[in-house]
């Protein structure tokens, strides 16, 4: 796949080879048209988008992509109806020659609570797991990364990514069809490795922990999102159904408890950087994701608790570092 011949040649240039020769192989399995019903309608629909020259970008302070002056109303209507037909958009916001695409999530909200708590990304290898669309991927880019990879198994979440990517241009940033159980164990490789919102949905919180730490290189960084609740180094909910009508929630830990996770599979330097309460202007239904959100999965009488009657989602974030 020529899309990713520029990822190839940076991980051979970086040392790995094992993960180099496996990808095409990986990657042919996961974009098999019997993969998902609805995969050749969203490829045919980033294939159609119109190739499109951006009078400037920003990744720094937003993810922007050309102004509004750049094409006209017409070409910015036919965009706006090719880029909806990719719906729903979770993670964002984009601002692509004018348009807004208004998500469910403010992610950008979580970047500005994570990007003073991090060592610099300037020059580094990161590696963005269960990335969503790559929204984050693209403030890492913006940040100065050399290379940034983002994986997710959630093929709508590709193609999105692919679409702003066709529409960005070129550039040293990849999003994979894979799941953290598809990269290579320990391989060293990157500088930066960022888990946001996984851990909770992984059976086993304690080998996804060790399978980052492997993704590291030695004085390498975690930057590790998800959700907790109060209670000392002991206290850990499982719901037993569903969490704010989510499916595939394990496990809740403490912010202590997840501390001592972290110590006992070798982490070090690890700190709090940040405990926010998920509230209904953070994640919410839009034009650009129609469905439930948020303000659906709360206690209509009790905005505290879940519809489940489980504490509502408060999500840390912890940073460490590999040995």
């Amino acid at each position: 796949m020529t899309l990713y011949e520029g990822l190839y040649q940076a991980l051979a240039a970086a040392g790995d080879e094992i993960w180099v020769n496996r990808l095409p192989e990986q990657l042919a399995a996961a974009f098999a048209d019997s993969s998902h019903g609805d995969l050749r309608r969203w490829q045919q629909a980033v294939e159609d988008l119109p190739d499109l020259m951006p009078s400037s970008v920003d990744l720094l302070e937003s993810v922007r992509i050309g102004q509004a002056e750049d094409i006209s109303e017409e070409v910015r209507a036919g965009l706006r109806e090719q880029l909806m037909q990719l719906h729903p958009w979770r993670k964002g916001p984009y601002r692509i020659f004018g348009i807004d695409i208004d998500t469910e999530w403010r992610s950008d909200w979580k970047w500005d609570r994570v990007k003073e708590q991090i060592a610099p990304l300037r020059n580094r290898l990161v590696l963005d797991v269960g990335c969503g669309n790559g929204y984050h991927c693209w403030r890492m880019l913006g940040a100065g990364a050399r290379l940034v990879v983002g994986i997710d198994p959630t093929l709508l979440s590709v193609m999105q990514f692919q679409a702003i990517r066709k529409l960005h241009g070129e550039a040293p940033i990849y999003l994979l069809p894979l799941g953290i159980e598809d990269v290579p164990p320990n391989m060293g490789l990157f500088d930066t490795v960022f888990s946001m919102g996984v851990l909770y949905h992984r059976r086993s919180p304690i080998d996804h922990l060790l399978e980052l730490r492997g993704c590291l290189r030695a004085g390498g960084e975690l930057i590790l999102e998800t959700l907790v609740v109060e209670g000392d180094a002991q206290h850990v909910l499982v719901p037993e159904g569903r969490y704010a009508q989510m499916r595939n929630v394990w496990f809740l830990p403490s912010c202590a408890a997840l501390m001592l996770w972290m110590r006992r599979c070798g982490f070090k330097n690890i700190r709090l950087a940040d405990v926010s309460k998920t509230s209904v202007e953070e994640q919410r239904s839009t034009e650009w994701m129609r469905f439930h959100s948020l303000a659906e999965f709360l206690d209509p009488h009790s905005p505290d608790l879940t519809c489940e009657g489980l504490p509502a989602p408060v999500r840390a974030v912890i940073v460490a570092s590999a040995d």
